[in-house]
């Protein structure tokens, strides 16, 4: 009895060691299942093939959607279009190599469920090109260039402003966007920034440059400082000399050049040259006289400096001597010249006041002497149009409109002039028309030439080869008037000048009427004349022994109306134009 339970209580511990010993050979097999308590990413993969385990990671990791947000504008897309990427493989591997490296101590206590447990990381990743590519694509509308404003010159204000304002552009900015999406690849709503791109300037840059130019136009007052003449610019005429533009306030070399030739011509008292004066019936010696001028180079920086310094209110401009270039010992004997040739005009239906004004400016430049290759300058040879120098009111053209002003009739004696001088062939230098067509120039249309103290001259250079005379003679009671060019040197050449050439003309306005408290019920006075606009020239053409020459003085006339003044209540009896 003893000896078969010993028996069968040896067969039981037979048996359990062969379970055992079976027990570890399934333990110690691979069998390529991962490990029991496996787990990648917090998913149990334990008993589970590799391929079983990844497709069970993908099932339990889907792609994610992720919004976009750029601007004003939302998109929602797959995060694999973004780049993003299950890293599986990496969490898999890792599981499989614990379980292929366990102890058999270790396998035989996961056989009977005492394993232990890990939990390997699940990674995922981005790519930032292809986040950045995509971004690009989603936001390709949203980008725009800046565009830049505009700032210009208010005619109704007269005042510089911003015409058009500066618009900022946008920009997207796709890499920053992919570059925080690959450093966070968790992100379900992703930001991508639109920053502004500026114009070269804001408007607020515009109008701070608006601002100075406005505060550069005024008027200024300028002074040699030297004498006491005096000269000036109103706040337009220096709002003239410079641009406001984006780029900062640009100086208009061209203008303030021209500005100040006349603010200089304003100021200044140019040396006049001994000439001849009719007296006692003959022409007799006059001395020449020293003269002070604004210094051109030292006087245009200094003036170029004013105008964009909006304290300077009044300026002295530097002087310098002018020396005469003809005196006593070197005039010419009147007797030994000849004449070279001869201007003609009328001036019929004048008033007491411009025959004055032609018979003092005509007396005033007989016997100017013009030494050679000279320039001859009809103000300078006059004097000055002022009172002091014997000018009284006139008719003339000022605004846009024929007013009383000082020395109306002077154009008269420049306008024969100029035949004169034009008809001797020499080289025009300066030359200004009339705003209108001028009945007392007719008929020789566009044959005539304007003044204006300061800075509307007329100027010729004496290319004759020797000194030359002015003479002047005037027939009050036949309302004629010569101007003579006589010179020690005849030159031998012909001059033909041809009548006048007209390119278009415009009609005159209808007529204008001003009520005026001057008149009586019933009167009407005429203070502007109608005449048609026009677009002519004519040509000059020299023969000498170098050879034939042409030039062409063109002349643009404004269409002109008509003005006149009515007493009040008078308008509805308006005379016909």
């Amino acid at each position: 009895m003893t000896s078969v339970m010993k028996y069968s209580l040896g067969g039981v511990v037979a048996l359990a060691l062969l379970g055992g010993a079976l027990a570890m050979g399934v333990a110690t097999q691979d069998n390529g299942a991962l490990a029991p308590g496996m787990r990648v990413g917090g998913v149990d993969v334990g008993g589970l093939t590799t391929e079983q385990a990844t497709a069970l990671l993908r099932q339990k990791n889907p792609v994610p959607q992720v919004t976009v947000k750029a601007g004003d504008k939302t998109f929602t897309v797959g995060a694999e279009t973004l780049g993003w990427q299950l890293d599986t493989e990496a969490g898999i591997n890792a599981a499989a190599k614990f379980s292929t490296e366990r102890t058999v101590l270790e396998r035989i206590h996961g056989a009977v469920g005492r394993a232990q447990t890990q939990d390997f990381p699940l990674n995922t990743s981005v790519d930032a090109a292809v986040a950045k590519a995509t971004l690009e694509k989603l936001t390709a509308g949203m980008g725009n260039q800046p565009k830049d404003g505009a700032v210009g010159f208010d005619n109704k204000t007269l005042r510089y402003v911003v015409t058009v304002p500066a618009i900022p552009g946008r920009k997207p900015d796709a890499d920053a966007a992919a570059k925080a999406y690959a450093a966070n690849p968790a992100l379900t709503t992703l930001n991508v920034p639109v920053t502004q791109w500026q114009a070269k300037q804001t408007t607020e840059q515009l109008q701070a440059l608006v601002d100075q130019g406005n505060k550069l136009m005024r008027p200024m007052t300028v002074k040699l400082e030297s004498t006491n003449r005096v000269g000036s610019l109103s706040a337009l005429q220096l709002a003239n000399l410079y641009w406001v533009k984006p780029e900062g306030i640009v100086l208009d070399d061209k203008t303030i050049t021209a500005a100040f030739k006349s603010v200089s011509s304003q100021i200044g008292e140019p040396a006049r040259n001994a000439r001849y004066v009719w007296q006692g019936g003959k022409y007799v010696k006059a001395a020449e006289k020293q003269g002070e001028v604004v210094d051109d180079v030292a006087g245009l920086a200094a003036f170029k400096k004013a105008i964009t310094d909006p304290n300077v209110k009044t300026m002295l401009l530097p002087s310098k001597v002018s020396q005469p270039s003809l005196t006593l010992a070197n005039l010419p004997d009147p007797s030994t010249m000849k004449l070279i040739a001869t201007g003609v005009s009328t001036y019929y239906h004048s008033s007491p006041e411009r025959r004055t004004n032609v018979a003092n400016a005509a007396a005033k430049i007989d016997g100017a002497v013009v030494g050679t290759g000279e320039v001859f300058s009809f103000l300078n040879s006059l004097g000055g149009i002022t009172p002091s120098n014997g000018f009284v009111g006139g008719l003339i053209i000022s605004g846009g409109r024929t007013v009383d002003g000082l020395g109306g009739g002077v154009c008269q004696v420049s306008t024969t002039t100029f035949r004169a001088m034009y008809q001797a062939g020499l080289p025009v230098v300066e030359r200004n028309q009339h705003s209108y067509r001028v009945g007392y120039y007719e008929p020789q249309v566009g044959f005539e030439a304007a003044v204006y103290d300061p800075g509307v001259d007329l100027k010729f250079k004496n290319d004759t080869g020797g000194p030359i005379m002015i003479k002047t003679t005037n027939y009050p009671r036949a309302s004629k008037l010569v101007v003579e060019v006589w010179g020690t040197v005849k030159p031998q050449r012909s001059v033909y000048i041809s009548p006048a050439v007209i390119l278009s003309r415009t009609p005159h306005p209808p007529a204008k009427y001003v009520v005026s408290s001057k008149l009586r019920a019933g009167q009407v006075n005429q203070v502007d004349w109608a005449q048609d606009g026009y677009n002519l020239y004519i040509t000059r053409t020299i023969k000498d022994g170098s050879g034939t020459r042409s030039d062409r003085t063109s002349t643009f006339y404004k269409p002109w109306q008509a003005v006149f003044e009515v007493a009040p209540g008078s308008l509805a009896a308006r005379p016909r134009s």
